[in-house]
């Protein structure tokens, strides 16, 4: 992947708890972090992938790092639980932590989550740092402070929102991705465009080479600070970013939980659910039918089309009454006007959620 020297010259990113810097920038804040900071003990957080193409990088790149304890993980959604949460808080106590060691988090949007939970509950919270590794974590888990774990198949159950110290957003690391996990970060995107930004929308769907996409890493990491810095712990505006997660998110689980299914990447459910979502707008909230099918070609480009059975949609629609944005008994969704004008808080009549899944596999 070539790096753009506009990219080199990026400004590092305020959110309401930390910086976020980018590139060879990032290498010396965190030095100049350790340096300043009187830290008891400091850990890295890794799991298998992260270890072997990411860590060796990151020891080269800050010396203050040689010293660190490592701390290792098994990858995959399926890991993203309590029981890890629990192998971590042993192996910190083992390790003599206290209220003043630091935790880096080294990956994707599972490990930024869950070690930021362990860190966020560990001695009622330690200073954490998250390094994300994926696409997807850097446009997306980068900013928020949202931290937590999955309860069996349901997404995101159990957490807390506590930002990290900072961010670093380092694009060589995207080199070690394959392009399914690039494709899964680039759905994360595509939203950033349809829930605020048109021009930006058009953009990214334009896109003919995701090697080339460290050029917009910024412009998403801004569009989300933007919402998140307006609506911090997600009464009202911060909504907007769920757009195509309720549905998205509910196809993630099914997919996660039946052993007989290939799971599917984050991205790629929820580059289905904004289609879905999508289509349930021209029928509520009056997107316009050119704008359904432009949102509706762009994704079928990108990502693989999945076949429903009656049966799964029923399971995947039983699995919306989990969901951590419902309230009162009510399942809530995030829908479009137009693109770059959402609408949140909208209840669906469930036959529209099933003629949805036909549209999407007309």
């Amino acid at each position: 992947m070539l790096i753009s020297r506009d990219f080199l010259s990026m400004q590092s990113i305020q959110t309401l708890g930390a910086q976020v810097y980018f590139y060879q920038e990032a290498y010396a804040q965190l030095s100049n972090h350790l340096k300043g900071s009187n830290y008891s003990s400091v850990f890295v957080l890794v799991d298998e992938n992260t270890e072997k193409d990411c860590l060796p990088i990151l020891l080269e790149k800050v010396e203050q790092l040689q010293k660190a304890t490592i701390l290792r993980i098994p990858s995959g959604e399926e890991n993203k639980n309590i029981a890890t949460c629990l192998q971590l808080w042993e192996s910190l106590s083992e390790a003599d932590a206290d209220r003043k060691s630091l935790m880096i988090n080294l990956g994707g949007g599972v490990l930024t989550d869950l070690g930021g939970f362990v860190a966020s509950t560990f001695k009622r919270g330690i200073d954490f740092i998250n390094i994300p590794t994926t696409l997807l974590a850097m446009v997306d888990a980068s900013v928020g402070g949202k931290t937590g774990v999955d309860l069996g198949p349901l997404k995101n159950q159990v957490g807390v929102i506590r930002e990290a110290v900072m961010v670093l957003v380092i694009p060589e690391f995207l080199k070690t991705l394959e392009e399914r996990q690039l494709v899964s970060g680039f759905a994360e995107m595509l939203k950033h465009g349809l829930i605020q930004d048109f021009s930006y929308w058009q953009q990214l769907s334009k896109t003919q080479q995701f090697g080339t996409l460290e050029e917009h890493i910024h412009r998403s990491v801004s569009l989300k600070n933007q919402v998140v810095m307006k609506d911090p712990t997600e009464k009202n505006e911060r909504k907007i970013l769920n757009f195509g997660h309720t549905l998205g998110h509910a196809i993630e689980s099914y997919f996660l939980n039946e052993s007989e299914q290939e799971t599917l990447l984050h991205g790629e459910a929820i580059a289905i659910g904004m289609v879905l979502e999508a289509y349930i707008s021209s029928k509520l909230t009056g997107l316009p039918e050119d704008q359904l099918s432009d949102i509706k070609t762009t994704f079928k480009r990108f990502f693989k089309s999945v076949v429903f059975t009656a049966s799964q949609i029923e399971s995947i629609l039983n699995l919306l009454r989990y969901d951590k944005k419902n309230s009162y008994g009510r399942v809530n969704f995030v829908l479009l006007k137009s693109i770059g004008e959402p609408v949140i808080d909208v209840q669906v009549p469930e036959d529209l959620l099933k003629s949805s899944f036909a549209y999407y596999m007309e």
